[in-house]
């Protein structure tokens, strides 16, 4: 009796979340009908929020769990996160198929879609998710693989406002989530400090981690954070600096090497495209040509320094004896991903065409193997070919090129902000799986960002294309040409 009165309520429970989000998608569309933009945006905080969630409620101390691979599995999850995480999903698919449903809607006086780019995502999640999911050697189906798919579709269709908006969003999202860790260094320091880390450089100083799954995690999320604060500032400037302020404090308090290479490599390559061309008019300029001398004087005493470290700093045996060391060893076998690495490449031996199957690296497999916390392959070339197969891994190849190539198309059209986040997608895929679609998390926030700024540049390209071409102010209003006037009357 009690169990089908539980049946009854599942099933009537999945009617009303049907039919709710039936109603919510039709008033969307309604409301956003005569709107250049959607709400979109709201997205990101959504997965943040679900980010924050899982974390706090976790009741997690990182003062006795060490963040490695030997770490024990996660607790299970708290019943209230299973009440909340629908409700998040399902504003995040409203607010996502709304856009796609707008746009066929209106697909008459749309710009054009980037058919590439929305052919390349296409093929990728066929290939690393749909595939799988019906062909692999453990074939499974869920609700939440169709999730990313809808997210990046409506990525593709999104415009130039959209995109301001999204990183405007994403920057809020992601510096709300920081401050709220930081605060709970002061009520739960063991939820957000691990002091048992002992390989970074900041000898004695406890490792950050705040709410995210993990400080790698967290470092990455504020190198984000900060990369959309350097191209969409804050209008208040003491707002701005204070952000500056807080985001670099805890991307060193991270700890990620990794974070702190993409920080550095992403902010300088928008600063070479936004400033490149007028710091090399002033050095080569003839009638001022001091600045040009100090930068020639700054690189030679550069290059001076380096030579002079090589030579007489024993620069080759301190790296000989750094790998050497315990550090030295987990560098060169990428703090033990090589064994994990090993294992993912018998299982595409294992099942070469399709891979594993979504179950991959689930709690169960990770008992079989004797790695508890090896929750995906540590690289995402390793872990789409183990779990897609040949198949997924042609399409990973597919996809990633055309962003490559797309981003650096586009590189000097968006002051270079397409390959700083194709250049911290790619570092983050070395050791972590940044592109997985069987769901969204914080990890799919970059990729999301990326698409809509491939997405944004053509649309944006052919608004301003009509306007110079319809409008009577561009550039007919400009009137005739004054010197031609004059020649004429002469």
């Amino acid at each position: 009796m009690s169990q089908t009165i539980t049946i009854f309520i599942l099933v009537a429970g999945a009617m009303l979340a049907a039919l709710a989000a039936t109603l919510g998608m039709a008033s969307a569309v309604h409301v956003t009908s005569r709107r250049a933009q959607g709400y979109y945006h709201l997205l990101f905080y959504a997965i943040v929020l679900a980010v924050a969630l899982t974390t706090y409620l976790s009741g997690r101390d990182l003062a006795t769990m060490a963040l490695n691979l030997a770490e024990p599995v996660a607790p299970p999850r708290p019943p209230l996160l299973s009440v909340v995480q629908p409700l998040l999903s399902l504003v995040v698919l409203t607010v996502a198929g709304e856009r796609i449903i707008t746009r066929w809607l209106n697909r008459e006086r749309a710009t054009a879609i980037p058919k590439f780019l929305l052919t390349a995502f296409v093929i990728f999640w066929v290939g690393t998710v749909a595939a799988p999911a019906l062909f692999s050697a453990h074939p499974q189906l869920s609700h939440e693989f169709v999730y990313p798919l809808v997210i990046g579709v409506a990525a593709v269709l999104a415009s130039a406002i959209e995109r301001e908006q999204a990183f405007a969003a994403t920057r809020n999202a992601l510096f709300l989530f920081i401050l709220a860790g930081l605060v709970l260094i002061v009520t739960n320091p063991g939820m957000a400090l691990d002091a048992t880390y002992t390989q970074g450089f900041l000898p004695g100083v406890p490792r950050f981690a705040g709410l995210a799954p993990h400080a790698v995690a967290m470092g990455l999320l504020t190198q984000l954070a900060l990369l959309c604060l350097l191209t969409t500032p804050f209008q208040r400037v003491w707002l701005n600096r204070l952000a500056w302020l807080v985001g670099l404090v805890v991307l060193v308090l991270a700890q990620s090497k990794t974070a702190w290479v993409a920080f550095v490599l992403c902010t300088l390559g928008v600063l070479v495209f936004r400033n490149g061309p007028g710091f090399w008019r002033r050095t080569t300029d003839p009638q001022h040509p001091e600045f040009g001398i100090v930068v020639i004087l700054g690189f030679i005493a550069a290059l001076v320094l380096a030579g002079g470290l090589m030579v007489f700093g024993g620069i080759g045996a301190k790296v000989a004896s750094f790998f050497e060391s315990s550090q030295g060893a987990q560098l060169t076998s990428m703090t033990g991903r090589d064994q994990i690495w090993a294992i993912a490449y018998d299982e595409w031996l294992r099942n070469p065409v399709f891979g594993y199957g979504p179950s991959l690296w689930d709690a169960s497999y990770r008992a079989s193997i004797g790695m508890p916390n090896a929750t995906h392959a540590h690289n995402q070339f390793m872990d789409t070919l183990s779990r897609s197969g040949t198949v997924g891994a042609t399409a990973l190849v597919i996809y990633a090129l055309t962003l490559l190539v797309l981003s650096v198309r586009y590189a000097r059209a968006t002051g270079g902000l397409s390959l700083a986040l194709f250049t911290a997608l790619a570092l983050r895929s070395v050791s972590e799986v940044p592109m997985l679609l069987f769901g969204y998390s914080s990890e799919f926030i970059t990729q999301v960002l990326l698409l809509m700024t491939l997405a944004s540049v053509p649309a944006q390209s052919a608004v301003q294309s009509a306007r110079r071409r319809y409008s009577p102010s561009y550039p007919a209003a400009r009137g005739p040409d004054p010197q031609l006037a004059t020649r004429s009357r002469s």
